[in-house]
């Protein structure tokens, strides 16, 4: 079996549109997989705001923006698949997480398959996270099922993006959750002194880590909490934001704190050889500081896989889906059953009009 798929990834760190063109084949149970071209493009700072606004719009309001943004997903997708003369089977997009709140029974990812669709012409995949939810379950994390089909060499995958969030793999079962808020905290604290992320830990290294503080952030509730779990931008506006508000510390400072606090969530969940993807492998204070408080070797994945290991793998879930396939895992999110999620436009080519 062989598939050729697009991969579209737009996170909670609002850096821009992830694009991957990816090859998987699959021998003898065995998957292997290609990442043949990829390109990100990155927000505006005009429509990073928009997407923020989202969370307090009028129905009307997230609903027309729903259409704007999947034209703006597939308008890109398709000038990605023109400039490299691609030739996808399908095209599989995330969307934009807007509310993830599985304790009420609800996620909302914007970005309409249709709109994609109109703009590729070929056959779109998305909305992977409701059938789960519907299934009781927490409609994330999406990611292990590559990670168990795709990275068998590894005990445990991070991921460092808006989350911080890592799969285990012990003889045959699978567990995987987000630990901690990442990138989202860290972005909006280095956009504060003009920068849109913390270039190297650089920031966060010239602050003071403030012991108070830590000892709050480390305290919240939700570090006890047994898997499955999974974290949301309300949960960081909810518990995160007021901590550090209240603190009255310098940017620096709260960028030395909540990297501490970051490099202590993820080392504590780390238990076997790790390879380790997303931004957050850029920012070199923040895995040395990981390093430090971790015995467990842990390596960086290669530059393809750091920057799209999560827009191939949502390529990998699209092919999964139409092979009727489960990519879903009750394991992972605590759903009822696994089960083979996400939504598929079909494109059929008819003369214009």
């Amino acid at each position: 079996m062989f598939y050729k798929a697009v991969g579209l990834m737009s996170g909670t760190s609002l850096d821009g549109l992830d694009m991957a063109y990816c090859e998987f084949e699959e021998k003898n149970g065995e998957w292997k997989y290609e990442i043949r071209q990829a390109e990100t493009v990155e927000y505006t700072e005009e429509l990073r705001k928009k997407i923020i606004s989202m969370e307090t719009a009028s129905a009307e309001e997230l609903s027309r923006f729903d259409m704007e943004l999947g034209h703006f997903f597939g308008m890109q997708a398709e000038g990605f698949i023109r400039r490299h003369e691609l030739t996808p089977d399908l095209v599989s997009s995330h969307g934009q997480t807007i509310f993830h709140r599985p304790s009420a029974g609800y996620t909302t990812q914007i970005g309409n398959l249709a709109a994609i669709c109109s703009h590729v012409r070929t056959k779109t995949v998305g909305d992977f996270r409701t059938l789960d939810l519907a299934l009781g379950g927490q409609g994330a994390p999406l990611v292990p099922i590559g990670d168990l089909l795709l990275f068998k060499d590894y005990e445990n995958c991070l991921n460092i993006g808006g989350f911080a969030n890592i799969t285990h793999k012990d003889k045959g079962e699978i567990k995987a959750y987000d630990i901690c808020p990442a990138n989202i905290v860290l972005n909006s604290l280095s956009r504060r002194k003009g920068m849109p992320f913390d270039q190297d830990g650089n920031l966060a290294k010239s602050g003071k880590i403030d012991d108070a503080l830590l000892e709050k952030l480390n305290a919240l509730p939700y570090y006890k909490e047994k898997h499955s779990k999974s974290l949301g931008s309300e949960w960081v506006k909810a518990n995160i934001d007021p901590l550090l508000a209240e603190s009255g510390l310098s940017t620096e400072d709260l960028l030395a704190t909540y990297t501490a606090h970051a490099a202590e969530q993820i080392a504590k969940n780390i238990c076997g050889r790790t390879i380790v993807s997303g931004g957050g492998t850029y920012n070199a204070y923040l895995l040395s500081s990981i390093r430090k408080n971790c015995g467990y070797e842990i390596t960086t994945a290669e530059k393809k896989i750091t920057d799209y290991k999560e827009a191939m793998i949502f390529a990998f879930l699209g092919v999964l889906r139409d092979c009727n396939r489960v990519n879903c895992l009750s394991s992972v999110t605590g759903a009822r059953q696994s089960s083979c999620c996400g939504t598929v436009i079909q494109w059929v080519e008819t003369n214009r009009a």
